[in-house]
């Protein structure tokens, strides 16, 4: 359990929470405030719609602990607020609601939509809404009550935006009062890097780690059992960076730089929030999928360790993908008494659709850990030239990945064969 700090509703609030429990659930079965609904638990429909230190925010895709020191206001939070009373009186006039199940993310979204533009057309409002999903209604009244509100926005006095918190954006994430010792070499390697980055500048050669050969030395990833549950499928990777932890954290840290060294892997801007919307791309013999979707972030750097959650979907296949990467990093010492750190992986997806069924095939678990050893291989040469050349994002094709794959079937059954461990 992990005890958290946060302000509800303009109320403070201290309770202990395992660090899965999503701010909705906390919302709703700590709280009691089951004014804030969830829908498809994948950050889409929107019924979750709560302010975070101001903003918007899906609250069944946001950790609870992710919220410590946060400022949450929930449906039940804006009884006072003048702007959500014209938006109430609004949404009544134009039979903005039936079942009313996404009202209150529904008219969250809208008092946010309101604050920060005007004079929008039907059309527009509708694609400013479109992350917010009604079953009922046509969007008809909503996007009719909205307009009317929208129309009397210069005599109303607008709520302006909290300034935004440190503490749910990316890493390094909440920082305790005291500096510890992990925060002292952090700050050291922060200083070498930047170090390094004036060097390039200004035409000086960077110093380079043992590992910046011209030539990619290959990083054996050990990748252990594949249990398949509950329709997902779970494993875990490990392998060994020889650079210091504290430098591989402050890498692995960054999302957007992680992204970049993920095969297939890309990001349509930079996090807000925790959160970035992105695609993954894969090929599978004939099949090709370009999974879209968003993904949360949640950071734990006292502890060296990160949670990456997101779910997507493809269009051309039907097919929808979740998953979950929880990455920690070990200090090791190598034979020379060096610094290495050894990075443990845990991997969780599932599939449906057409591409289900590749979920389940050997094939693609060997492809899953030749990801691994590329990914692998692109922080290595990241954190050995942290200025250096850009490394071209790797794209995931089946096709050299499954020539490995059959060579490496092949030394396993060479070496079987003759008694020896495969090399």
């Amino acid at each position: 359990m992990t005890a958290i700090t946060l302000t509800v509703n303009g109320q403070s609030v201290n309770a202990q929470v395992t660090p899965r429990t999503h701010l909705a659930d906390f919302l709703r079965e700590h709280l009691l405030l089951t004014g804030t609904h969830i829908g498809c638990e994948h950050g889409i429909c929107g019924a979750c719609t709560v302010e975070i230190n101001g903003e918007i925010a899906r609250s069944c895709i946001t950790y609870a602990v992710a919220c410590d020191g946060a400022e949450v206001r929930t449906i039940e939070g804006f009884d006072d607020d003048d702007l959500m009373a014209r938006l109430r009186q609004a949404f009544s006039e134009a039979h903005a609601l039936q079942c009313g199940y996404c009202t209150p993310g529904m008219m969250i979204a809208a008092r946010d939509l309101i604050r920060r533009k005007g004079g929008l057309t039907g059309a527009q409002i509708r694609t400013e809404m479109s992350g917010n999903l009604c079953r009922c209604t046509g969007y008809v009244g909503i996007v009719r009550a909205i307009e009317r509100v929208m129309l009397a926005r210069p005599t109303l006095s607008l709520p302006t935006a909290s300034p935004r918190k440190p503490q749910l954006g990316p890493a390094p994430g909440p920082q305790p009062s005291g500096s510890t010792a992990a925060e002292t070499k952090a700050q050291s390697a922060t200083v070498r890097l930047k170090d390094a980055s004036a060097g390039a500048k200004t035409g000086t050669t960077p110093r380079l780690s043992a590992g910046s050969a011209k030539k990619r030395r290959r990083i054996k990833v050990e990748t252990g059992s594949v249990e398949a549950s509950g329709g997902a499928t779970r494993l875990t990777q490990a392998f060994v960076l020889e650079h210091p932890r504290v430098e591989v954290w402050r890498l692995m840290a960054d999302a957007e730089a992680v992204a970049r060294c993920i095969p297939g892997m890309h990001l349509d801007g930079p996090l807000v929030d925790g959160r970035a919307a992105g695609r993954m791309e894969i090929a599978l013999g004939p099949i090709k999928a370009s999974f879209a979707g968003e993904g949360l972030v949640v950071s734990f750097p006292n502890e060296f360790r990160q949670v990456i959650t997101g779910a997507g979907g493809d269009r051309k296949s039907g097919s929808s993908a979740s998953g979950e990467v929880a990455y920690r990093l070990r200090e090791e010492v190598g034979p020379a008494g060096e610094d290495l750190t050894r990075v443990e992986v845990e991997l969780s997806y599932s599939l449906t659709g057409p591409l289900a069924q590749f979920s389940r095939s050997n094939l693609v678990r060997d492809l899953v850990s030749r990801v691994g050893e590329n990914f692998a291989q692109n922080l290595d040469a990241r954190l050995s030239m942290p200025d250096g050349a850009e490394i071209a994002p790797a794209r995931l094709g089946a096709a050299s990945l499954m020539w490995r794959v059959a060579v490496d079937r092949i030394r396993a059954g060479v070496s079987k064969i003759l008694g020896r461990p495969p090399s």
